[in-house]
């Protein structure tokens, strides 16, 4: 039996690796949005995860061959100390066109003086996935943490040089990726897609 395609909407090659890690074993051909010309353009003006992940999924959708299903994320981290801050932004927080240093430098800056008790914070995230039949499911995944007061670690991307995970006393960029792949939001939003799809979880 022919596998059925999974395209990922993002153009993000970073995220891209590991979700096709994520997924790895599952009964979809995982491939990337260059299938469909790559992923367009999309204005994320969702003021949640999950509509920003579904604005993302049916952009590419669209672009998407017709029995191929289409699964996008969006996720970003909530600092309790900013009210939840950057969130949805996490992104762009320092900008249109910030660097993850940038963005790392801004969140460090805006937590200067709070100590690491008080620096609790989460990553979130929301999987959207539109079917061949366009049924759209939502899954969800977090992980609990604190910011560190210094970038530490080169492995990883985004925010992962400054995101201590709870248990530990290292950054997930030192961490590395086996332990991320484990307790990262994104991981635990693709267990529950996996379990949901019966994959295994």
């Amino acid at each position: 039996m022919t596998r059925r395609s999974l395209i990922l909407a993002s153009g993000n090659l970073h995220k891209v690796e590991e979700f096709k890690q994520l997924l790895a074993g599952c009964s979809f051909n995982v491939l990337s949005a260059e299938i469909c010309g790559g992923m367009p353009e999309v204005d994320e003006t969702g003021a949640t995860f999950v509509e920003n992940a579904f604005l993302k999924a049916e952009a590419l959708r669209r672009l998407a061959p017709e029995n191929a299903w289409v699964l996008a994320d969006d996720s970003g981290l909530e600092v309790d100390a900013l009210d939840g801050e950057p969130g949805v932004y996490s992104a762009r927080y320092a900008g249109a066109d910030a660097s993850d240093t940038d963005n790392m430098a801004k969140l460090l800056k805006a937590l200067g003086g709070v100590p690491l008790e008080a620096r609790t914070a989460r990553f979130k995230c929301a999987l959207c996935v539109i079917d061949h039949k366009e049924l759209v499911t939502n899954y969800e995944g977090s992980c609990e943490g604190r910011i560190s007061t210094s970038v530490s670690g080169s492995g990883g991307f985004g925010y992962d040089p400054v995101f201590i995970p709870n248990g530990y006393q290292k950054s997930f960029a030192e961490l590395g990726s086996a332990v991320k792949s484990k307790l990262s939001h994104r991981a635990r939003a693709v267990q529950t897609f996996r379990f949901a799809r019966r994959d295994g979880s």
